[in-house]
């Protein structure tokens, strides 16, 4: 699995399987990052609004792997909306994490998480932060930019004035919840899906119904889920602290049948994500 990637719009490879670093603190993010590593994860997704950009630099610097063969996501900040802000800290982000180019630079959301699908879209805003990823990536700062959370009207607007266009589209996707019409609109666009929280953050382990197709194949509800979405064509970023967990989340050398494949298409949307469901891209509310 390890060794295995998709190929973005300028040719840059990406790992088909990542590493979560959300919700890791600086004390778990700079050990996750060295097990994964040495397990054989070579991608690894953090954020600047993640607060652990710089413990996952310090992971990565102690991992005995060359720099060359890792692939390093960060996102700039949703509530930084103009070309000043999101320059400054692009650089702040290199200092954080230590290197001297980030592999993929992603604007975290199309709008600040307090005003996330709300009525004010950002379109204007989010123009002058793209202007500000394009020069970074002029610049050799990344390697390639792309989005999050970003709706087909919020990728439109980029696209209508973009120099470079969207690499990927970074959003919620699993089963019970796949937004199948924005991500076929991102593939006929070459925009390349990832898919965070791809076990739904765990409030689908129990679900009777895909345990049971996941019993069939004899793999893990997990398993089964982050197989589901690179049948999809998507990239997975798997999230978790624990080795065993890391390993299993990488044994994915099944296929899921083209009949199982709808038949978790179509699992009844799963709405409650837990003490996690306030947040924004759970449809929650930040207070």
């Amino acid at each position: 699995m390890f060794n295995e990637t998709f190929k973005l719009s300028n040719g840059v490879e990406i790992p088909k399987l990542g590493l979560g670093t959300w919700l890791l603190d600086d004390a778990q993010a700079a050990q996750a990052v060295r097990d994964a590593v040495s397990i054989g994860y070579r991608h690894i997704d953090t954020a600047q609004d993640y607060m652990n950009e710089a413990s996952v630099g310090k992971g990565i610097r102690s991992c005995g792997v060359a720099r060359e063969e890792l692939f390093i996501t960060t996102k700039v900040a949703a509530e930084l909306k103009n070309y000043d802000a999101v320059t400054q800290s692009i650089d702040e982000s290199l200092a954080k994490i230590g290197l001297e180019y980030i592999d993929l630079l992603i604007i975290h959301s199309p709008q600040p998480w307090k005003k996330f699908r709300g009525e004010n879209r950002y379109f204007e805003e989010n123009k002058e932060v793209w202007k500000a990823m394009e020069d970074a990536y002029k610049a050799g700062k990344v390697k390639a930019i792309g989005l999050s959370n970003f709706l087909e009207d919020d990728i439109e607007n980029i696209i209508a004035s973009c120099e470079i266009k969207p690499m990927v589209n970074q959003i919620l996707a699993h089963v019970s919840n796949t937004p199948f019409e924005l991500i076929e609109f991102c593939q006929k666009n070459d925009i390349l899906v990832e898919a965070y929280s791809p076990i739904a953050h765990g409030a689908i382990l129990d679900n009777a119904e895909i345990k049971a197709i996941a019993d069939k194949y004899g793999v893990s509800v997990a398993q089964l889920c982050l197989r589901y979405d690179l049948q999809l064509g998507l990239v997975v970023i798997p999230k978790t602290a624990n080795p065993d967990h890391m390993r299993n989340n990488a044994e994915l050398d099944f296929v899921i049948s083209d009949e199982d494949m709808e038949t978790l298409k179509n699992v009844e949307r799963i709405r409650d994500y837990g003490e996690h469901s306030f947040f924004p891209v759970f449809g929650g509310k930040l207070k």
